[in-house]
């Protein structure tokens, strides 16, 4: 990654690293770094190796083999940890401790904490500090998880899926507090379901997939592995003479309802009106990070990926 004409250093790596659980091969082999100062979203099915890599990366667990690196060191050790912070989905916190006091206990811990009035207001916990945790919504102890993984002021942070249970106002304000962090110098290593989220905020997205990673990019170039565009449109044509037209990659249809996934829409459009002068209903959109991500890692691919390390 390439920022004001210079590259910026590796803050955090995999190096072959590979992770078993018995029989069970959750990571084979992997390849993968973090530089400083950018927000890389890691993507991937349930199962894929995403939860392993960050536990990993935390020093939650060891590798089978390979190395890991963090700030040069290794992840369990005290200097590294006081310089990171975490978001996790199986994080437990005391239910019978106010908003504020669990912020103040986890600010503890660091050297050089946020002020505790600074990290109410990143994670938008102004109004509740003082109800007790047991006592808040999903979506608000989702934004007390967040202010606990920020509240050290950590150079490194890892967000899984946080925003998780939030609306659509409150994910949209947490994403602005996660490019604020970014444009500040830290590093976010961010998982997420939400392709949309990862689309918007990523510097660079990876895919794992059965514990290897696929592809690795830009927003931008994960899209431009798939088909460039998808048509919707209403018709009454069958579904598999719709296949059998040139350019179209994947059709499927729900009652008269058709969407089309192609690498050009003009030439398929044209083949449309000339089947059926009636059709009706037509968008044309460009394929977006989730039409990539279900291409990468659709049963096919996987296989072919496969084949081809083989």
């Amino acid at each position: 990654m390439m920022r004001d004409g210079g590259e910026l250093p590796i803050i955090a790596s995999l190096t072959k690293v590979s992770k078993n659980f018995g029989e069970i091969k959750a990571l084979r082999q992997v390849d993968f770094d973090i530089r400083a100062s950018e927000l890389v979203a890691l993507l991937g099915p349930n199962g894929a190796g995403k939860t392993t890599a960050v536990k990993l990366l935390l020093g939650l667990a060891r590798p089978t083999a390979g190395r890991i690196s963090i700030f040069g060191g290794n992840p369990v050790n005290a200097e590294v940890r006081i310089r990171i912070g975490a978001m996790l989905q199986v994080a437990r916190v005391p239910e019978t401790l106010r908003v504020r006091e669990h912020i103040d206990l986890f600010s503890s811990y660091y050297p050089a904490p946020l002020p505790l009035k600074e990290t109410l207001a990143i994670a938008g916990l102004e109004e509740i500090k003082d109800r007790l945790f047991g006592e808040l919504s999903g979506g608000q102890r989702q934004r007390v998880l967040f202010a606990l993984a920020v509240c050290g002021d950590p150079d490194l942070l890892f967000l899984d899926e946080p925003t998780v249970g939030l609306d659509v106002e409150a994910r949209r304000l947490l994403w602005q507090e996660i490019r604020n962090l970014v444009s500040r110098g830290k590093t976010v290593l961010l998982t997420t379901h939400y392709l949309e989220e990862a689309d918007s905020l990523a510097d660079r997205v990876v895919v794992i997939h059965r514990g290897e990673i696929i592809a690795q990019g830009t927003p931008h170039q994960i899209k431009a592995k798939t088909s460039g565009q998808k048509i919707r449109c209403c018709s009454d044509l069958p579904l598999e003479l719709v296949r059998e037209m040139p350019a179209v990659v994947e059709a499927t249809k729900n009652g008269d309802w058709f969407e089309i996934r192609t690498t050009a829409a003009e030439p398929v459009l044209r083949e449309l009106f000339l089947r059926d002068p009636a059709i009706r209903g037509i968008e044309v959109t460009s394929a977006g990070l989730e039409d990539a991500f279900l291409a990468l890692t659709s049963e096919d691919n996987g296989k072919s990926q496969q084949e081809s390390r083989s």
